[in-house]
């Protein structure tokens, strides 16, 4: 399947080591299938200054013997399993973890969550409307080397 990975610079061998806590599903290489998402997410760089880089990679595992964790929707499971990460609190870890991302659309309301603004109701209330777009983090180095292939980068 082809991924995207969108930074300020070429990544032609990605690993885990760079990544920075407390992000939506904990530390690890970040990538998503949608490359219009990809795309979009290069105009922050843009926007200060900064040169957007879109990575693009063949990522063909097949092996089972790692662990996968899969949101499908904006739930409870994704809410508590996000909520955790960005606190920087125990979580139950995955090798790879895919699903919906806490972007523009849905940062307020995980942030009004997290400062104690929305109860958890009220934040499964407002994110039952959104759509999830998709980001897989990698945080297996051991999968990015056996399974994660650089095909090029492309200035945005």
């Amino acid at each position: 399947m082809r991924v995207y990975h969108t930074s300020t610079i070429s990544i032609p061998t990605p690993d885990t080591l760079h990544s920075r806590n407390h992000l939506d599903f904990g530390r690890g290489f970040y990538l998503t299938v949608l490359e219009s998402q990809a795309r979009n997410y290069g105009q922050r760089f843009i926007r200060r200054g900064d040169p957007a880089i879109m990575n693009i990679y063949e990522f063909d595992i097949k092996d089972s013997l790692y662990s996968h964790k899969f949101f499908p929707n904006y739930d409870g499971d994704w809410l508590d399993y996000i909520t955790a990460c960005r606190k920087g609190l125990g979580h139950e870890q995955y090798d790879i973890i895919e699903g919906g991302i806490a972007d523009d659309q849905v940062f307020d309301t995980v942030d009004l969550y997290l400062t104690g603004v929305y109860s958890r109701e009220q934040a499964l209330d407002q994110l039952r409307w959104k759509t999830p777009n998709h980001q897989l983090c990698i945080t297996s180095q051991e999968i990015l080397d056996k399974y994660l292939h650089f095909i090029e980068s492309v200035k945005l």
